[in-house]
This record gives structure tokens, sequence and C-alpha cells, in this order.
């Protein structure tokens, strides 16, 4: 499938462009945030050609495409506006609160720097290499020119987390770029540098060094996104397009340079010396942890917490002593999929294996945890026994980080400093991470998808001819008792266009969902208005009570069934109070959709008028009967 088709069916199956708040990538990721997460068609985007996972995480709708991520990205670009920051957008969806909140935020401030920042590293890491066995002299022209290139991300980090920041809060990225500019301008750098007493205003300013720091800028462009949105609505339209950014520096730059530096850079440090504390008073305990736990966090999206942490470390005191036990649970991953295509005899999961194993090498573990380790349960498993082994030799080594990157092969260089010191055990946890995890992954063993397919293949004649003959049609009973309307009818674009897929619909007299047919539920949706069921010979169908009432976040609804659950016809699936439904102010008219109709040839419609549960609503048809006569 081409770059242009994936991303025209992902933005489809996300719920169109219109339900996208916004959209960042990292290095394998699509990270969305929708308005409406229903609105996303999380089964079949599964199912895509080219799609590894789809996962929700810390409030973002998350596509996991592997290496291809920024081409894909750059084809939604081309094909819609959502990456177009002047485009008019819809008011946008209520924010995660908690720790989903504070996930989603910065995840979407640091994941746009993750490419960047991992080439700089890298480039970091292999100049701190040709001083150290002497290629280069740091007195060299040419050592500082490609030092320059190497650092200026880093030395001018609060600029680029200025523009990140705007976009996520939709403030004005050059305003927020201008308060940086502020931070690190030359003549704020010397009264720091020459220990001149500062105040303003007669109040006295705590200087800083805030060159390659996090947390003061973000902190202030939160703030100055908040302050915008009020002068732009108090202010007259004649003037708000310069008086706005007037006072935004006026006011911002100076309570940064009072409150927000100092306090940002005085948690950032406490965060750090946490964490250097903890490596301190036992590192083979500290690496065994982090190189266990590093890929579950990663799942979970919680490791974007620690990413700043990572950051600050080798801002303020030149190295980190953190990041390195993770690189154990990286390579721990790669060793388990290793594992599964030396022992796996399915071709399919063999070449999987194979290329994912290439790619978690490079520091890309996505393929590899979603599509092989994690699935197989028992490799998973295995990688986080190898990472904790490894993580533990790692801390107990010293190894430090010098530069940001993500751990894999090619960013191994940031890791080498003056001396060599703890990089040889850097190299022996990595080793010892890798060859555990794949042993161990062997001597566990998974259950071979190959199984599967010896045990279909065994299946008798007699038993596919059934199958083949009940797959040609399918009869769909009413789920609900009410009256027939025409899809065309449903006060809803989506259903009434039939880009949902053909079907029926139901203005219900009973609060009640029965199972259309013997088969599998596939979705139940948290907010219970929605589910989908699959037949036994595959007709798939979508019954979804009232229009937007996704917004009720399931009241009025009870449900009693999950995905997965075995179902037969006529068993109770779901019940919901019309009165109150109606009451608040939702139509309660059901659209019914068979979302595979192009598997069939005909979608007939067999009721009118009044349909009771359980009668004859839908024939689907593949023509396969007209085709053998």
């Amino acid at each position: 499938m081409s770059q242009e088709k994936l991303a025209k069916e992902i933005v489809e199956l996300v719920g169109g462009e219109k339900n996208v708040e916004s959209l960042v990538h990292c290095a394998t990721r699509l990270r969305f945030v929708l308005k409406d997460d229903a609105k996303a068609d999380k089964a079949k985007l599964e199912k895509t050609e080219g799609i590894i996972a789809v996962k929700e995480n810390g409030g973002q709708f998350q596509v996991v495409v592997g290496n291809k991520v920024p081409e894909v990205y750059s084809a939604i670009g081309q094909i819609s506006n959502i990456l177009d920051d002047s485009s008019d957008k819809e008011k946008p969806r209520k924010a995660a609160k908690g720790l989903g909140g504070i996930i989603d935020i910065i995840s979407s401030i640091f994941a746009p720097l993750l490419g960047v920042m991992a080439g700089a590293g890298i480039l970091k890491g292999l100049l701190l290499i040709a001083s150290n066995i002497g290629w280069l002299e740091t007195t060299e022209t040419t050592y500082t020119i490609l030092y320059a290139a190497a650092d200026s991300l880093f030395y001018f980090l609060p600029l680029l987390l200025a523009v990140t920041t705007a976009r996520k809060f939709q403030g004005n990225m050059f305003v927020a770029m201008t308060i940086a500019g502020a931070l690190i301008y030359p003549s704020i750098v010397t009264l720091k540098s020459e220990g001149t007493p500062t105040d303003f205003f007669g109040i006295p300013v705590i200087l800083m060094n805030y060159s390659s720091t996090v947390i003061p800028i973000i902190l202030a462009v939160i703030v100055m996104s908040k302050l915008e949105k009020f002068f732009n609505k108090t202010l007259h339209d004649s003037v708000k397009n310069f008086v706005t950014p007037l006072f935004l520096l006026v006011i911002m730059v100076p309570l940064t340079l009072l409150v927000f530096g100092p306090f940002g850079v005085y948690v950032g440090n406490g965060i750090a010396a946490g964490l250097v504390a903890a490596f301190g008073f036992s590192p083979l305990l500290a690496g065994a942890v982090m190189g266990a736990s590093w890929q579950l966090l990663v799942i979970f999206g919680i490791h974007w917490g620690l990413i700043p942490v990572f950051i600050n470390n080798v801002a303020v005191y030149g190295q980190d002593g953190v990041k390195p036990a993770a690189t154990a649970s990286i390579f721990a991953q790669t060793g388990a999929a290793f594992g599964v295509m030396l022992k796996t005899k399915n071709k399919k999961l063999k070449t999987l294996a194979g290329s994912s194993t290439l790619t978690a090498l490079f520091g890309i573990t996505e393929p590899a945890i979603y599509g092989v380790t994690l699935p197989l349960k028992r490799p998973f498993i295995a990688g986080v026994i190898g990472g904790a082994v490894g993580g533990a030799i790692i801390g107990q080594a010293g190894t430090l980080a010098f530069a940001s990157g993500a751990p894999g092969l090619l960013t191994l260089p940031i890791f080498y400093g003056p001396g060599g010191q703890g990089f040889p055990g850097l190299i022996l946890g990595i080793v010892v991470s890798f060859v555990v995890s794949a042993v161990l992954t062997y001597i566990m063993g998974f259950k071979d998808p190959v199984e599967e397919e010896i045990k279909t293949e065994s299946t008798t004649s007699a038993q596919q001819s059934v199958r083949a003959t009940n797959a040609s049609d399918e009869n769909v009973f009413s789920p609900i008792e009410g009256t027939i309307v025409e899809l065309s009818e449903v006060p809803d674009p989506a259903f009434a266009s039939g880009a949902m897929g053909k079907g029926i619909a139901i203005e219900p007299t009973v609060g009640r969902v029965v199972a259309p047919f013997d088969g599998t539920v596939t979705v139940a949706f948290k907010k219970k208005h929605a589910l989908a069921v699959v037949s036994d010979t595959g007709a798939e169908i979508l019954v979804h009570v009232g229009v937007d009432t996704v917004k009720l976040d399931g009241q009025h609804f009870v449900s009693h069934i999950k995905e997965g659950d075995r179902v037969q016809a006529g068993d109770l699936l779901l019940e919901f109070d019309i009165a109150q439904i109606k009451a608040a102010g939702y139509h309660t008219v059901t659209p019914i959709i068979v979302t595979n109709s192009a598997n069939y040839e005909e979608v007939i419609p067999q009721a009118t008028g009044q349909v009771h549960s359980q009668e004859l609503l839908l024939k689907l048809s593949s023509g396969n009967d007209q085709e053998q006569k």
C-alpha cells in the first residue's frame, strides 16, 4: 500500500479530518489527539495493511506504523489540513486530566523533537569518541564546526520547546520563541556569568543558566497561552494583533525570570537528584528495575515523564546515569524477537520477527513488541527478565550518557565518555540482555501460529463445503424492537450517507439490544452506546444506539457484554433508557450497519413498519449461489 493511500485510510478511520485536534509523530507512531475517540474505528485500523498496532495512552490515539512514520505523516499533511496551524479548527475536546493529561502534554511537546535530537546526539557522541582517542583535537576549527552542529539543538532547546508547547496549547509560537530567546539573550547570559546583581523595578532577580533547560520555558508558554486568549477576547480587533504580543512580552519575560525560571530549574534539578540518589544507593538494583520496566513504561506512555529528566541531567550535569540502564530493555526485546524468529515454523511470523529484530537493533522496538513479543506473551516476559539482568550490569558498571538520543546501535557513542569509563559495562549489559532474552524465549516457547494452520488444513472437505455455503449468504435478525427507518433518514451524515456501510435503522420502542445471530462481540464501546458483533460466517454488524449518544458518557446504558464474548442469537447485549436519553436531548434512532458490506453483493432489508426483536431484518447475499447455478 502506498503512503498516500495509507494516510487516507488512517485519516478516514480516526473519524475524519474534523475529528483530529492535533497530530505529532515520534520514531514509529502517529500520535493523534481526537475530539471524540468513539468516532475512531480501532478494530479496522488494526486490520489495515501497514499498521502494526493501535494504542490509546495518555489522552492520545496512537497509530504505530514503524519506520515509515515520517512519510505517512507527510502524506497526511498533503491530503488534509491536519498539519496546517493556520487552518480553522473546531473547538477541541476537553483535555485529559491527571496522569493521562500530564503524559499527553509531555509527549506532544517532546515527540516532534526526538528525530533531530537522536541525530544530534549521535553526532555529539561520535565527537566525544573522536576527541578521546585523538582523531580530532577540541581546538581544531573542524571540531568547533561539527560540535556547533551537534550542540545547537541542546543549547537552544528552550526555543524549540517554545514552538512545540505553543502548538500544544494553541498559543502564538512566535511570541513564545521571543520569550525563550530573551532567556538566553547575550546580555542576560552576561549578567549571570559576571554575577551582576540584577533587579526588575527593585524586585531581585535570581538569574539562572537557561540554555538547554526544559521546565522554565514550558511553564512560561503554558501561562502565556492562557493570557493570550484573555487579551484576544478583551482587546478590540483593531489593536489586538500587536497589543496582545506587547502585553505578553512585557508581562511574561520578567515573570519567567522572576518566578518560572528559578522554580523550573529547582524542580528539574530536584527530580534529577532524586533519581541519581536512587542509583547511588544501589546501582545494581536501580539498573535492574529500569532495565525491566522501561518497555512497560513505553507501552503505557509513562516513559515520557522521564525523558525531560534525562535531558535535564545532561544539560545541568553534562551527563546522565539513569538512561543507560533503559538501553538494556531495548536490546532485551530485540533478543526476544530474535528468539521467536529462530523458533517459529510459521513463515509469516518468521519474516516479521526477523525484520522487527533488525529494526529494534536501531532503537525502534514497536514493531518487535506490538507485532511479535507482546501478542505471544512469553517472549515479552523473557524480554523483561533479560532487560533486568542487563540493566543490573549497566547500573553496576556506572555507565553514563553524555548526550540525548534514543538507545540503539547507532546511538551507542553517546555513552562513551572520557576514558571510556563504564562503556565496556554497557556493551556487556546489552549483549547479556539480548542473549538471555533470546535463549529464554526459545526455551519457554510460545503458541506458534503454525499449529493453527495445521489444524485448519486438517479440516474435512465436508466441513469446508458447509463453511463456504454459509459464507455465501447471512440472515441478520433484528436486535431491537421498534419502527423501521430508512438509513438515509438518520440525522447523522456518517450513517445516512452509507459511509459506514449499508444497513437499516430502527426507532426503538423497547430499550434492549440482543444478538442478531450466533457470533462473537468484537467491539464493546466504553461509553456503552454501541457495539459490534461478527457472525460465525464473517458478517460484521454494528449497532449504534441513538445519535451523538457517546456524549452521555455511559449514562442511561447498561452493558451485559465485553469484547471477545461468545453470544447466541437473542442473547441480551445492552439495555438503555429511551425516555432518559430523549430527555437529555438526543435522538434514539438506532442504525444497524453491515460494516463489511463490500463483501456482499446485496444487503436486502426484510422488514418494514413495526419489527419485533429476532424477526428477520436483513439478508446478506454474496452472489455465490447464483454463480453455482
